[in-house]
């Protein structure tokens, strides 16, 4: 019964639409002002506030003050966790509503931030291409990096001996490509590693990331994923990019 009861309070406070546009928003990673969460949400600063104390009480999300400014985040990847599933289950299970297609969705269909690792068409892509190369194994169970993958890590630039607590690494079910992009420890190693060579940038005020053009030749050189020449090419869609040795003439 307690177990219930939780887990209706945690359903009411995500239910709530200015609370998970909040929420949402801080599944980009970065820590937010109660400020910055009340113009995303379309709510006014007071009415943030009291919505924020909610989701602060009940660990959902922490709060840590600098100065004379109070900063927002996800409290744990496990709560992080739950607010992806919910929007996989929203999106592959209930029944779409329709909705035109935007600029803004499109870009967070092809490059976003689910929490601290890439998601979208170039995360899907990511792992894909470290799948065909023998780098990664995902199931449905979980995931693992092998001994060619360990040598590749490395020489990219990950650190993969960090694990503590953490989940090392696991498939996320991506909502937009309805398949497998790779979370844990080793999905924000990608994602760090990414940023700091420039090869994604994050956008204002969303999720979204962009892909610049040292990142699609990154991409390509490194982890053997080029951009799709199916005619989706202005989307930004990738597509994995066969090892020589599996290429066939044709």
């Amino acid at each position: 019964m307690v177990a219930a009861a939780n887990m209706v309070e945690v359903a009411a406070l995500v239910g709530d639409t200015a609370r998970a546009t909040m929420l949402a928003a801080l599944m980009g990673g970065q820590a937010l002002t109660a400020s910055e969460l009340a113009y995303l949400a379309g709510v006014t600063r007071p009415t943030a506030s009291e919505h924020l104390v909610k989701l602060v009480t009940a660990r959902l999300i922490e709060v840590t003050r600098q100065g004379r400014f109070r900063y927002y985040r996800i409290a744990s990847p496990l709560v992080a966790r739950m607010l992806e599933s919910i929007v996989a289950v929203a999106a592959i299970e209930v029944p779409p509503r329709y909705q035109p297609r935007s600029l803004r969705e499109d870009s967070l269909r092809f490059a976003r931030t689910c929490y601290d690792h890439v998601a979208g068409q170039v995360g899907v892509a990511i792992a894909d291409a470290l799948v065909a190369r023998g780098h990664v194994v995902l199931t449905d169970e979980g995931g693992e990096v092998t001994a060619a993958g360990r040598v590749f890590f490395a020489e990219f630039g990950a650190d993969l001996d960090r694990r503590g607590k953490r989940i090392f690494c696991k498939p996320c079910l991506d909502w937009s490509e309805r398949r497998y992009h790779i979370a844990g420890l080793v999905g924000a190693e990608i994602f760090s590693r990414a940023l700091a060579l420039g090869w994604l940038k994050r956008e204002r005020d969303t999720r979204a990331l962009r892909l610049t053009t040292a990142g699609r030749s990154g991409l390509r050189d490194v982890f053997g994923a080029d951009p799709a020449d199916d005619g989706r090419e202005r989307e930004g869609a990738l597509k994995v990019a066969r090892p020589a040795s599996q290429s066939r003439a044709g």
